[in-house]
């Protein structure tokens, strides 16, 4: 089998169109309808929902400490009531930061999560996100852990990255398949 992967020049906001019309088209190739879109603050969400409709789409916004403000940010960079009305957006910590962060904060060690959050780094820091959000998905019981999805994540403000795997719950980390790289920034 042969495919092709979209390498953007730099990461950011700026290829996130780009991005998602990648995933859609690669979804109707392999017959995908379940799309996990990071997004903390809705442009993505926004753009996700407009692209990508017809298709399941789940937002998650994920923030290391979510706060009010946080929260109440979360899709005001998009129309917050068309996101609603055509995704699931669960709002959730980090899957790689939660109680490892305690431990790193209060007894100034590396836990196991941040390991593997830097080894995903090192693909990207969309391959990251993608990765992270797929399982927090699952964890919630949104996206089924015996079909593929493509997970949409980005660097910072948008999207650069897009990636087909099959998701799993965190408890079965070392589990999740990352089949397919649609597209990644060169430089993060």
């Amino acid at each position: 089998m042969e495919a092709r992967i979209v390498y953007f020049e730099k990461p950011g906001k700026e290829n996130t169109y780009a991005v998602l019309e990648i995933a859609k088209r690669r979804a109707g190739e392999l017959g995908i309808k379940t799309f996990v879109i990071a997004s903390n603050h809705g442009y993505t969400a926004d753009r996700a929902v407009r692209v990508l409709e017809g298709n399941k789409i789940i937002i998650v916004a994920s923030y290391y400490s979510p706060t009010l403000d946080s929260i109440s940010n979360t899709l005001a960079e998009g129309d917050e009531k068309l996101v609603r009305s055509r995704a699931t957006v669960i709002i959730a910590t980090h899957l790689f930061a939660g109680v490892s962060s305690a431990m790193r904060k209060k007894y100034n060690s590396v836990e196991t999560s941040e390991i593997v959050a830097s080894t995903l780094r090192m693909v990207s820091t969309g391959t990251k996100v993608a990765v992270e959000c797929s399982i927090m998905a699952a964890d919630a019981g949104l996206v089924k852990t015996d079909e593929d999805v493509i997970a949409v994540g980005g660097t910072k403000s948008g999207s650069d990255t897009a990636i087909v795997l099959r998701p799993v719950n965190s408890q079965d980390l070392f589990d999740v398949k990352i089949k397919e790289i649609l597209c990644k920034p060169r430089e993060w």
